[in-house]
């Protein structure tokens, strides 16, 4: 018989080339492997799962993720004491009986079980003897209302993910409430409201929360004010209004915090001047304006700000002019103005720039030829001609850049095709390009992303691109 690591390469190298098949599963019987990753593999059923057990006390970790395995096929499982892992995400034909044949795995840390209708809160049951348990993550399993019941005794679990679960409501946060080493939770999408973020007041070790989604106000402030180690926090499309925002200003150790499509407007943004740690802020599609923008002007630590689909105009950028730790800002569809963008032409750290706006032209995108540290570059709607694509030869390191604003012509590819690091490039929408420009980027070998959509570019110029990934 092969070393072990010699086995586990090859299994390894036949899984990645798509080669393995039943039969040829077999010759691994009893080879002792460690980790068998067939996650999302074609052919994967309950027949595989005798070879698979065959690995007993030396499995530590097994991926089925996406498979056709049944509830009968994990009865092999039960055997092989020392798993770790387990991964069962999208396999739709587990449901609680299934479950049962986990119990006594004691030593798994980590299980997964995510897009699953079947599981429900009597199945969860099993869950209950795994007391190793650091990482569940049951996200999309839409009947386990009343199943975290059975989670209270796992006092290791560090995370948990139940977003997409919108079964779960307040009364399935009491049970969490005593779970004092979580550091990670993901309720998003659920029922839950304010009365049930009362009960997760206690885990002073929570770093992450998602409430993306959730019916929850500025009330929940109250509580989450108590978890003195959170640094991400995520309230996008909650039920946010300026009432109570005052809140924030007692949650400083935040580092990111998500906004997004709420009713909050700059009297908001009044409350988060404190929050000096943020270094990720997202107001995308809130009621904000140029005024409201004057109070993150202390917020030295910013590096990615989204003010999308906001009432910011030319008068705020100048607000932004000092936070020379920005890397990312999106002011698509907002009212910024050509003159304006020079307010951001001191802004060295910047690595991402959305200005998907049609009021900017060639002229602002002079303004920022010193920002030649730029990655990604979008311009979508931006009414970019042949002239200011001149200005793109500024920008080497460009790994994406997006001109679809109608203005470009074959005569403006020619600036572009001297950018050797892009990986993506979206140039739709400009009705007068036609083969020549294939040909002009075909030195772009970089590319595995390309949009010439809407435009003259017919089948016949593809041969410029044979050369293309």
């Amino acid at each position: 018989m092969l070393p072990r690591d010699i086995s586990q390469q090859i299994f390894n190298e036949l899984v990645y080339s798509r080669c393995l098949t039943e039969v040829s599963l077999e010759a691994f019987r009893d080879c002792a492997l460690q980790d068998l990753c067939l996650g999302q593999y074609p052919g994967v059923n309950d027949k595989w799962m005798d070879v698979i057990a065959s690995q007993g006390s030396s499995l530590l970790s097994v991926d089925l993720s996406g498979s056709d395995v049944t509830d009968s096929g994990l009865i092999h499982l039960k055997d092989c004491s020392n798993l770790q892992s387990l991964d069962f995400n999208f396999c739709i034909q587990i449901s609680d009986g299934g479950l049962e044949h986990l119990r006594g795995l004691s030593n798994l840390t980590s299980l997964s079980f995510r897009r699953n209708n079947a599981i429900t809160a009597q199945g969860m049951k099993a869950f209950a003897g795994l007391i190793n348990l650091v990482k569940l993550d049951l996200e999309r399993c839409t009947r386990i209302h009343g199943g975290l019941v059975n989670l209270k005794g796992l006092m290791k679990l560090e995370s948990l993910n139940i977003k997409w679960c919108n079964c779960i409501t307040d009364s399935d946060m009491k049970p969490l409430s005593g779970l004092t080493n979580l550091k990670s939770l993901q309720i998003s999408c659920s029922k839950v409201t304010d009365s049930g973020i009362a009960y997760l007041k206690g885990l002073q070790k929570l770093t992450l929360l998602n409430l993306e989604g959730c019916p929850v106000t500025a009330a929940c402030l109250d509580s989450l004010s108590a978890l003195g180690s959170l640094f991400y926090l995520n309230l996008n499309r909650c039920q946010l209004s300026d009432d109570g925002c005052e809140k924030f200003s007692k949650i400083g150790s935040l580092k990111v915090l998500n906004l997004g499509f709420n009713e909050i407007t700059d009297e908001c943004l009044v409350h988060l001047k404190g929050l000096t740690n943020l270094e990720s802020l997202n107001l995308d599609s809130c009621g904000i304006g140029d005024e409201g923008l004057v109070n993150l002007t202390g917020l030295c630590n910013l590096k990615c700000l989204e003010l999308s689909d906001t009432q910011v105009g030319s008068s705020g950028l100048r607000h932004l002019s000092g936070l020379t730790n920005l890397e990312s800002i999106n002011l698509s569809f907002t009212g910024i103005s050509d003159g304006s963008l020079r307010k951001l032409a001191g802004l060295s750290s910047l690595k991402s720039l959305n200005l998907d706006a049609r009021q900017i032209t060639d002229t602002g995108l002079a303004a920022l030829t010193s920002l030649t540290g730029l990655t990604h570059l979008d311009l979508f709607g931006a009414r970019i001609t042949d002239s200011g694509a001149a200005y793109l030869r500024n920008f080497k390191n460009l790994r994406s850049l997006e001109i679809c604003g109608g203005g470009l012509t074959d005569a403006g590819v020619k600036h572009i095709k001297d950018l050797s690091s892009l990986t993506l490039l979206n140039l739709s929408q400009n009705c007068n390009l036609t083969d020549k420009t294939l040909e002009l980027i075909s030195g772009l070998t970089g590319l595995v992303s390309l949009n010439v959509s809407n435009s003259r570019i017919t089948s016949a110029g593809l041969r410029h691109l044979n050369h293309a990934r």
